[in-house]
């Protein structure tokens, strides 16, 4: 048994170390990454409700467009609909002001967005109204980016063999335009290069100049489209294990990024389910799906569609497969272990008797130390409150004594004035007040920590507090009589010279102000040791 339970072990350690290594570390720490989206996600809310507050205290035309065009940046890799409404927004004030090229740049921002949804209608109506021969220099460069783009995109989306070629013939016109427009080592002019290259066929050129960009200090974004695309150009290569690598970097980008408008996991999903790892396929599927819906990218979500029942069905019959080969190890697993078990069955048996017994005998002992317990309390308050009752009865006899023999003496001589003022002289309520007086001294000497315990039931303005030489009062001493045994509200009642409805009315108002719940509060009483 030992050396299976090495083996087992030693197998699980070289799985692990080499799950370390490759493809798997670089998805283990995209799994990683994946599992921070919520707060990534939470300062890109942060970042974006300090962007809403600046537009909203700007006063100027100038400064609303400006925040406003700040907030579209914001959301156009994040959220559709939100994009799209700043978009709408910045049309408008741009409208008040009556800037035509800051109309003009609204709708190219407005157009992206269309675009991003995968509303290729749309854009082209929004990209017909421009007219960029006077537009700013930045502002044409950003048009001829949008444009290549949307002819990729539609050249992609249609994809056959008549209209395909036309779209891509212009996506590299309008690429070459874009590249003309910027700076030699600009991140726009790299990159429109380097896909235009990819698009071509020509994956040597097209990885030298997104290979390029990497040097450039780039956003979580670009670094997302710049892996993204070079991974594309190792699929083609059939260089798997490099593709994987950058797509899951990618995909780390567009987490740490915020990024809702994104193909990096749907392509690391269908790279990992051709290359047989379906499990990692459908998780990143599903997280490409969830990116998609969030973003509302309908064109996206459509794509995405297509793939998944494909990777589910696949993950349904590996998980099938797995699932044959493991009834077979379990039968040879359970032929194994029937001797063992049958051994373990006799020997647990007998370990459960010998439990039972065991406990039976624990559970007798610790009701015969309660019993016992509670016959020494019982025995003890008895001791007391006999030898009291006694000492009580002998002193109430002797008075009545003392009284018959006055009362004797003044009958004879006809002295009845005398008997009247002895009998006025009778202190009832001195008597009463003694007899309470000697019922505390007793309790307290066999409860001694009976008031303090009491008063642990509640809040410090609640608790009790004794005038000077009081033993107890009217409320201790109801609970005192309770803890002795007497609970009755009658013979509380007759014994403290009260009615039953004011000994009810004491218990409740005590209840009531404890901290303890009302069904518990006497159960505490009893518990208070002697």
């Amino acid at each position: 048994m030992k050396w299976i339970l090495f083996t087992l072990l030693l197998l699980f350690t070289n799985a692990r170390a080499s799950a370390l290594h490759g493809k798997d570390s670089t998805l283990h720490q995209l799994n990683i990454t994946l599992e921070k989206t919520a707060e990534f996600d939470a300062l890109k809310y942060a970042r974006l409700n300090t962007l809403k507050a600046s537009f909203h205290n700007a006063r100027l035309p100038e400064q609303k467009y400006s925040a406003c065009l700040k907030l579209y940046e914001a959301y156009k890799a994040f959220n559709y609909d939100s994009a799209f409404a700043y978009a709408l927004l910045l049309g408008s004030i741009a409208d008040k002001m009556q800037d035509p090229n800051r109309m003009a740049y609204a709708n190219i921002k407005l157009g992206f967005i269309l675009l991003s949804s995968g509303m290729f209608r749309e854009t082209a109506a929004v990209m017909d109204t421009l007219r960029i021969r006077h537009l700013p220099d930045s502002m044409r460069a950003e048009y001829y980016v949008l444009m290549r783009r949307y002819y990729y995109d539609l050249a992609d989306y249609v994809n056959d063999r008549h209209y395909s070629p036309q779209y891509l013939r212009e996506a590299n016109r309008f690429t070459d335009s874009a590249a003309a427009m910027y700076p030699e080592n600009h991140f726009e002019r790299l990159s429109c290069l380097g896909y235009k290259f990819f698009k071509m066929g020509e994956m040597d050129s097209a990885q030298y100049y997104l290979g390029r960009c990497l040097a450039l200090d780039l956003t979580y974004h670009q670094q997302a489209m710049i892996k993204a695309n070079l991974g594309s150009i190792y699929v083609a290569k059939k260089e798997y294990d490099k593709a994987i690598e950058l797509l899951a970097q990618s995909a780390m980008a567009d987490a740490k990024g915020s990024i809702k408008e994104t193909t990096a996991a749907f392509n690391l999903a269908s790279i990992l389910f051709q290359t047989g790892d379906v499990k990692n396929a459908s998780h990143y599927i599903e997280r490409a799906i969830k990116d998609a819906t969030f973003y509302g990218a309908r064109q996206r979500k459509v794509q995405v569609s297509a793939i998944l029942p494909i990777i589910e069905g696949e993950r349904f019959n590996t998980v099938e497969s797995q699932k044959n080969r493991l009834f077979v190890y379990l039968g040879i697993a359970i032929f194994m272990l029937l001797a063992s078990v049958v051994l373990s069955f006799i020997i647990f048996k007998q370990f459960r008797k010998l439990k039972n017994a065991q406990d039976i005998i624990t559970k007798a002992h610790i009701r015969q130390q309660e019993i016992n317990d509670k016959l020494l309390e019982s025995n003890k308050i008895k001791e007391e409150y006999i030898g009291y009752c006694f000492h009580i009865a002998s002193a109430f006899i002797d008075k009545i004594e003392k009284l018959k023999t006055q009362v004797d003496s003044r009958l004879t001589d006809h002295k009845y004035a005398e008997i009247r003022y002895i009998v006025n002289n009778i202190n009832i309520k001195q008597e009463r007040e003694e007899l309470f007086h000697n019922f505390d001294r007793i309790f307290l000497r066999i409860f001694p920590n009976f008031v303090t315990e009491f008063n642990s039931f509640f809040k410090e303005e609640d608790r009790i507090h004794l005038k000077e030489n009081e033993l107890l009062n009217t409320d201790l001493r109801i609970y005192a009589l309770i803890r002795i045994g007497i609970s009755e509200n009658e013979k509380i009642a007759r014994i403290l010279e009260y009615s039953v409805n004011t000994i009810y009315a004491y218990k409740t108002r005590i209840r009531n102000k404890s901290t303890l719940p009302n069904d518990e509060f006497e159960d505490r009483i009893m518990q208070i040791k002697i």
